[in-house]
């Protein structure tokens, strides 16, 4: 008869190997994909390109929910809650850490309750303007602005988001004074800016691209450190502020203790996915792909929020 210790330990070691086990078999049902903002833009677009990759290399379907409110937090709220067994991740953009940093309170911690699995893509910002005003590039973009202190009008599609922050650090770097315009979501803000109610607005290449090419307003500078592939005549921000870059990025993640055969399956078969002919539709769509391992994202999440801790500290930058 085994001693209680014993039954314990043996307890303990076939649960470990029913684990091991499971997580080598995984997956053996759809996966669910939460996308915590609505249909269409770039994180929806990415997503779910990578979505049907991953269940083609996979041989299983990986299912894209869209789960918008709360500026991302309901739907990335779902996933900290969700079983870790690999079948509920969460594909959000750089909101997902810095959103928080905006808010009183967040039903959940981006360090503590969620995995790191995979960086996906870097996406570069574009600083676009009404069409109408006597601006061409970044440099007569801060010209402009310093010659009309406070009467400029820059608008951000969501608050804590890539753009919000890069809005506010060419404001600082450039020692500018201009008005910072909350919108809820970028399709207004382009409608807005289009239309002349706003003077700028800076957000992914991809959303501003198809108004650029149209001749409805004009993008100025990237905020990559070298120009952009799809815009390769229009100046970088830090060819005139030397040091300035800034983008957006796109990752995946699961809850906190998800096993780490399967997030290392998930880290491996993501950069194999960046390796197909997915590589080719992110390029076209201005975007740098990132493969690396599980602790290369871990590390650049970590860089990621503390230069945004400070940006939004300095800005006084708050969700009301």
């Amino acid at each position: 008869m085994l001693k209680p210790f014993f039954k314990l330990a043996l307890g303990a070691v076939l649960a470990a190997a029913a684990i091991a086990a499971s997580a080598q078999a995984w997956p053996t049902r759809p996966v669910k994909v939460i996308i915590p903002f609505p249909p269409g833009g770039t994180l929806d677009t990415v997503g779910r390109q990578l979505a049907l990759k991953l269940g083609e290399q996979l041989g299983q379907t990986f299912v894209v929910e869209n789960k918008p409110g709360g500026n991302g937090t309901i739907g990335a709220d779902l996933v900290a809650k969700a079983p870790a067994d690999g079948y509920t991740l969460l594909f959000n953009a750089s909101t997902f850490v810095t959103a928080p940093m905006t808010m009183k309170s967040v039903p959940y911690s981006v360090t503590k309750d969620f995995q790191p699995v995979a960086l996906v893509a870097k996406a570069p910002l574009s600083v676009a303007v009404n069409k109408n005003l006597p601006v061409t590039d970044i440099k007569s973009l801060l010209a402009y602005a310093q010659a009309n202190p406070g009467k400029m009008t820059f608008a951000v599609g969501s608050i804590g988001s890539a753009g919000h922050l890069s809005t506010e650090l060419l404001k600082r770097s450039g020692n500018l004074d201009y008005l910072i315009v909350p919108y809820k979501g970028t399709a207004p803000a382009f409608q807005d800016l289009i239309g002349g109610q706003i003077h700028g607005f800076i957000d992914p290449i991809l959303g501003s691209l198809q108004y650029h090419k149209a001749g409805l307003l004009r993008v100025v500078a990237v905020t990559s450190a070298t120009r952009a592939p799809n815009l390769p005549d229009v100046p970088t921000v830090g060819e005139t502020i030397p040091g300035y870059e800034f983008y957006s990025w796109y990752g995946l993640w699961g809850p906190a203790k998800l096993p780490a055969e399967v997030t290392q399956r998930l880290n491996t078969e993501v950069n194999k996915a960046l390796a197909t002919d997915m590589k080719d539709k992110l390029v076209q769509q201005g975007l740098l792909l990132t493969p690396g391992s599980v602790d290369d994202f871990a590390k650049f999440q970590q860089s990621d929020m503390v230069r945004s801790q400070k940006i939004i500290t300095e800005g006084n930058i708050r969700v009301e």
